[in-house]
């Protein structure tokens, strides 16, 4: 049993070492163009991710940025905008190579995700509106869909 022990890879290693807003821009059109404070909001979101590697040894960036914009059901009129470009910075080891693309974009914008909602329900409430409390978001649908558009633009050419 000690043999079999003996021969596992070591367990992968997660810390988050920091994490901070990037950039943020909130824009309350609403009250800018003194719009009726009762309609109601469509609210669209969009969501990217970004990784890379820092200067420092088994240090990764991870970014979640989000592009949120608000407008009045059934018209044309934005409430309100909100880009957000939230990192961590995570020491990571014991990770595969071939493990690490997807490690940065699913486990790591986990890690912070519940940042992320907080600080747009802040923002969304002190700018003026309820607090939008965002849904979770499904990194792993998310990579696999950014894997599958890449290879649509790229497709493998094959040999002659």
């Amino acid at each position: 049993m000690a043999e079999a022990d003996a021969k596992q890879p070591p367990a992968p290693q997660m810390r988050v070492l920091g994490q901070f807003i990037r950039d943020m821009s909130f824009e309350n059109i609403m009250a800018q163009k003194g719009a009726p404070a009762d309609v109601q909001p469509d609210i669209q979101v969009q969501v990217n991710l970004d990784a890379k590697k820092r200067p420092t040894e088994n240090q990764f960036e991870s970014a979640i940025k989000l592009n949120v914009t608000s407008k009045a059901k059934g018209g044309d009129t934005t409430l309100f905008v909100l880009e957000l470009d939230y990192v961590g910075i995570f020491h990571i080891e014991n990770v595969p190579e071939d493990q690490m693309h997807p490690f940065l974009l699913i486990e790591c914008p986990r890690m912070i995700f519940p940042f992320v909602r907080r600080v747009v329900s802040d923002i969304t409430r002190d700018g003026g509106f309820p607090p939008l409390n965002l849904e979770n978001i499904d990194f792993v649908s998310l990579y696999r869909n950014e894997i599958a558009r890449r290879q649509a633009e790229n497709p493998p050419k094959a040999d002659a």
